[in-house]
């Protein structure tokens, strides 16, 4: 079966839009109509302060359960926000799990949004929160800088409850790192410069595959952990670096180390065989644009190639 791609339009007071983008068929009900898992991104930025795009970040949904993958900048708003658009699993007192690939901030930025906002909402339940080695104590850590504000919303006159803000942490090995009734997850380790470790994700739900590269280098990892999945969704950069708070020559090397350009990523969707290319945390570099990153990857693979925007909506 084709690949379906969902778009939600969002406008003050306007009614939720959905097109089938890839299949040219008009979409019938709502979000929740949807009987395959799904993907809403959540933040599709980069470090950058861009104002349409927040913090890395992204749901995958299976059997109406959100599971976060990384947790950058304005996380609980922009669920708050799918949420209002009709995908019931982003609620925000429903969000208490979440898979981490790994420390840098602007995929972290988010996390005491996700610990505390629900929980002053009203959730009860702890954080489930895995993740590379260090999130454990980055997860204490944050609690610790929040102890006069726990403190006062449990013993004050807000009363709030005394489990919602907790966090129970795994630190992950590459592997089978969560499974339930919905969803399988794999962790699968990838080179992004000078970190020791660094995760993708495979989520397997409902008959269908997403992998998740987070940010990498090229990786042979990740077209394994592909090998035909339904939706890869991966990190970019597209054109030459120019001058900015480093030289051009450090930037490169920077990029090289950390992450994977254009030209290489259209080699790993076509050795990975990916039927749906889903690009997310893309720099642009030397005014490059939306143009030139599809038609360098369209020189190299030849499947269906998706760049995500913020509440944009995805299934396999």
């Amino acid at each position: 079966m084709p690949s379906s791609t969902l778009f939600i339009a969002f406008a003050a007071g306007a009614s939720l839009l959905l097109s089938a983008a890839s299949t040219g068929q008009e979409a019938t009900g709502g979000v929740q109509a949807l009987g395959t898992p799904f993907v809403v991104f959540l933040g599709t930025g980069t470090p950058g302060p861009t104002p349409n795009r927040q913090g890395p970040g992204l749901a995958v949904i299976a059997g109406d359960k959100a599971y976060l993958v990384d947790v950058g900048v304005g996380v609980v708003r922009q669920a708050s926000a799918a949420y209002s658009n009709g995908v019931r699993a982003l609620e925000p007192r429903g969000l208490d799990i979440a898979f981490v690939s790994h420390l840098h901030s602007d995929h972290t930025l988010g996390l005491p949004d996700l610990f505390l906002t629900p929980w002053v909402m009203g959730r009860k339940t702890p954080v489930e929160l895995y993740g590379p080695p260090g999130i454990a104590a980055m997860a204490e850590n944050i609690l610790k800088a929040y102890a006069e504000d726990i403190h006062i919303r449990t013993t004050g006159l807000e009363q709030a409850n005394t489990t919602g803000y907790k966090v129970n942490a795994h630190e992950l090995k590459p592997g089978l790192a969560y499974q339930d009734a919905n969803v399988k997850v794999t962790a699968f380790q990838v080179p992004h410069g000078s970190w020791p470790v660094a995760f993708g994700y495979r989520f397997d739900a409902g008959g269908r595959s997403i992998v998740y590269s987070g940010d990498t280098a090229p990786s042979e990892n990740v077209v394994q952990a592909c090998n035909g999945c339904d939706l890869l969704i991966h990190e970019v950069y597209v054109g030459a670096p120019a001058n900015g708070t480093q030289p051009p020559e450090r930037w490169a090397q920077y990029m090289a180390a950390f992450h994977t350009s254009a030209v290489q990523l259209a080699d790993i969707a076509t050795r990975a065989r990916a039927k749906t290319l889903v690009i997310t945390h893309c720099v642009f570099m030397s005014g490059t644009t939306d143009a030139d990153l599809i038609g360098t990857l369209r020189k190299g693979y030849g499947g269906t190639v998706i760049i995500a925007h913020d509440l944009d909506v995805v299934t396999p």
